[in-house]
């Protein structure tokens, strides 16, 4: 076990948040699939749900590791390569309005021959971020027009917008928001900035009511979410109150400590229990201590990505964090806020915990992406460390080199002195007599 995990590179920390709510979510994701299980057409069977779920983190997990291991600076290209093929999925999407269990999802497409539901926008999404992340880190030196800016940023991202916000209005409002986030992050002139919110919004209140005027032109959907805001501001009853109610039972029911695991009531009557309002589950479980750690792993998870994207040593690294991993903490943030009605119903599941194989892979995608540019960082940390080690050790030999030479200079030199010590004292005590004198040498001394 300790092999495997130090063959996994990039932010431990990072590792541990991802594994803690992957672990987290099995028991309220089973507990939650009896409404599945016992419902309409169901078998009564929450076994399979629990390892059809096992099996989406089980490929999430894989799609991690492969991901993180492609350096991160490959992903400019992958989004400019992707960019047109999510337009031409998101037209599909937009156009074959797939029905899943009798209510209208067009923002699912079904994958051929696996027979698995796909919601694109979660793929849009991601190719997005990667894709303003690469425009913001090339132009960072060399500031364009507005002009140009348009054509090169902002009309990919509201041709993307356009085509994800009659099926999911909270999906493409999520994604404007962390687009908005990260070109202010970026340092996209503000006055520029301000101008292109202004025009959303005036796009978007444009959009709703020619959607009002022409509903028979636009797909149902947007009468769905047109309506949420209707009914959120006010008492009219309908299917999301019916929703919000029991998900408030739900939080009330459960107290400080909860009724247990696998003992929530309301699981059998709240519509997409293991998914949309699974949290409201969790609470009723474990009560309002399962709340607080729930929200204070997705606290420190946000956290450590600031710690990430500070440590990131290129800009197109900072903003590839801020990018995908804001988002995916903003949204698990909806989704709690939605559970006791701070927000209207908006569909937005919470990551890592909520069941759904496209949801999970797609954030593991963005994890998988965010751990390569922190994998990166521990490279070149490592690659400075072990340079500082050959210095180091260069410096003794050397150092220990020179030592050697020094003691062979001090010992030649002593051997020197000492044999020249010896030759004065023998030529000074010396009375060999060469001369025909006998005395000569006695009286030169």
């Amino acid at each position: 076990m300790k092999e495997f995990i130090n063959n996994l590179k990039g932010d431990k920390v990072i590792w541990a948040f991802i594994a803690l709510l992957a672990l987290i979510s099995f028991m309220p994701v089973y507990s939650a699939s009896s409404n599945l299980a016992y419902g309409a057409n169901g078998s009564g069977n929450t076994v399979s749900f629990l390892i059809k779920h096992f099996a989406h983190v089980g490929i999430g997990f894989l799609i991690v590791y492969l991901v993180h291991k492609v350096p991160y600076h490959y992903f400019k290209a992958i989004s400019m390569i992707a960019l047109p093929v999510v337009w031409l999925l998101l037209l599909y999407t937009l156009w074959q309005g797939k029905t899943i269990g009798g209510a209208n999802a067009s923002r699912w497409i079904q994958i051929p021959f696996i027979g698995i539901g796909f919601q694109t926008s979660t793929l849009a999404s991601m190719v997005l971020m990667v894709y303003v992340a690469r425009y913001l880190a090339k132009k960072r030196e060399v500031e364009d027009s507005f002009q140009k800016s348009i054509l090169e940023l902002w009309l990919p991202v509201f041709a993307i917008l356009m085509l994800i916000l009659p099926a999911n209005f909270s999906t493409a409002a999520l994604i404007f928001a962390m687009v908005s986030m990260l070109v202010f992050v970026g340092k996209y002139p503000l006055k520029y900035l301000g101008i292109i919110i202004g025009t959303g919004i005036i796009a978007l209140t444009f959009f709703i009511l020619i959607a009002k005027a022409f509903p028979d032109a636009f797909p149902n959907r947007v009468d769905t979410w047109v309506s949420r805001i209707e009914n959120f501001t006010s008492d009219k009853p309908d299917e999301d109150n019916y929703q919000i109610e029991k998900a408030k039972i739900a939080i009330a029911t459960g107290g400080f400590y909860g009724v247990g695991p696998g003992k929530s009531v309301q699981k059998n009557f709240l519509p997409q229990s293991s998914s949309d309002f699974i949290y409201a589950i969790i609470v009723e479980e474990n009560g309002l201590i399962g709340a607080v750690v729930i929200m204070f792993l997705y606290i420190m998870l946000f956290i450590r990505f600031l710690i990430a994207s500070h440590k990131a040593n290129t800009l197109f690294g900072k903003l590839l964090v801020v990018g995908l991993g804001f988002p995916i903490v903003f949204q698990a943030l909806i989704n709690m806020a939605v559970a006791v009605e701070l927000l209207p119903v908006t569909g937005q599941t919470l990551p890592l915990i909520s069941s759904g194989g496209s949801s999970i892979w797609m954030t593991c995608v963005s994890l998988g992406i965010i751990l390569s540019v922190t994998k990166k960082d521990e490279e070149i940390a490592q690659e400075i460390l072990e340079k500082a080690k050959r210095e180091e050790a260069l410096q003794r030999l050397i150092e220990r080199e020179m030592n050697g030479e020094l003691e062979e200079e001090e010992e030649k030199n002593e051997e020197e002195e000492s044999e020249y010590t010896n030759e004065k004292v023998e030529q000074r005590y010396a009375i060999e007599d060469l001369s025909d004198n006998p005395m000569k040498a006695v009286m030169g001394k």
